[in-house]
């Protein structure tokens, strides 16, 4: 089974939500405390989404906030160098900063992320600032689940989403919990269960369903049974080591495993995973063939330093594939 888009679109995907700057440790097995070097990149899931979008040579947009100044500089060259449509991303006046996530990597197991998010520029986006004839230009909206957690973001997310329903554009929401950016768990399960129920595809790992569903331990088959009452038409829920699984509205379950690879770092790899995982069903390809990619490119970018610029390309996807099967 395969899903369809609208043909004849400018754009394959357009991601809307984050886009700040990765530092990740450039020495491993050491805690942060001891860290004195780290390598810049950018980072934010929608950015890293659209960015392995790209690369896999989808038409990629992004809509987004930066800080005026020399790291949201980098994020608008790093991202428009790679083929990611920036014209949509606007410049902060108000003086907001660019986010940071500083990356502490003391073994393949044992990994940390130290954020800072307060007043940065990306969840400042207003609703004004998000373009009705650039939505419709697109197949797919991606939207991320930190963009919800604060205002104007918030309303800003939801005003594309209403765009996207009204010019007959997917919406894929990509749970993306980050727990410092939310007030509260009730506050994140009220927004993220708004969204996912009005999204045609829904993608995030089980921890991040039960975060949606505020429950300490849900099931794959309570979420499917309580989403498909309402549009979801494919949803796909992530077990780690145990693979992900997707579940379509007309009954069907896919399963693909999580391919074995020597671990660096566990961060990057839920984008990896929507990146191959959309390129592959944008493409035509079957959902299961789908999950083969996604779990092809969280391995490939678990295995490297950074997020964004391990994002690999098809011939690396199916080169792993090939390889272990």
């Amino acid at each position: 089974m395969s899903i369809q888009f609208k043909e004849n679109k400018e754009f394959d995907l357009i991601a809307i939500g984050r886009a700040c700057v990765d530092l990740n440790a450039v020495e491993y097995n050491r805690s942060m405390e001891e860290t004195m070097t780290f390598k810049k990149y950018v980072g934010g899931s929608p950015a890293n989404i659209a960015i392995g979008a790209s690369k896999l040579g989808l038409k990629a947009g992004f809509i987004g906030k930066l800080a005026e100044d020399q790291h949201g500089r980098f994020i608008e060259q790093y991202m428009s160098g790679l083929g990611v449509d920036t014209s949509h991303m606007v410049v902060d006046q108000e003086g907001h900063k660019t986010g940071l996530a500083f990356t502490e990597i003391k073994s393949p197991e044992e990994c940390s992320i130290l954020m800072y998010r307060d007043e940065v520029a990306d969840l400042y986006l207003y609703p004004s600032e998000v373009n009705e004839d650039y939505i419709k230009k697109a197949k797919v909206l991606l939207v991320s689940g930190t963009a919800l957690a604060k205002s104007p973001s918030r309303e800003a997310v939801l005003k594309a989403i209403h765009l996207a329903k009204k010019n007959d554009v997917k919406v894929v929401f990509e749970l993306d919990y980050r727990g410092y950016t939310w007030a509260s768990l009730e506050e994140t399960s009220v927004y993220y269960s708004a969204v996912a129920e009005q999204s045609d595809i829904v993608i995030g790992t089980r921890d991040e369903f039960n975060v949606m569903e505020n429950v300490a331990e849900g099931n794959n088959e309570a979420t499917i049974t309580y989403l498909f009452k309402q549009i979801p038409e494919l949803i796909v829920i992530k077990h780690g080591v145990e693979g992900s699984f997707a579940y379509t509205k007309s009954g069907e379950t896919f399963r693909a495993n999580a391919y074995k690879t020597k671990v660096l770092k566990t961060f990057g790899a839920g984008d990896s995973y929507a990146s191959a995982f959309l390129f592959s069903l944008i493409s035509g390809k079957d959902i299961e063939t789908a999950l083969k990619y996604g779990s092809a490119s969280a391995a490939i970018v678990v295995s490297k330093h950074s997020s964004s610029e391990a994002m690999p390309t098809v011939e690396e996807i199916e080169e792993l594939i090939i390889e272990r099967s």
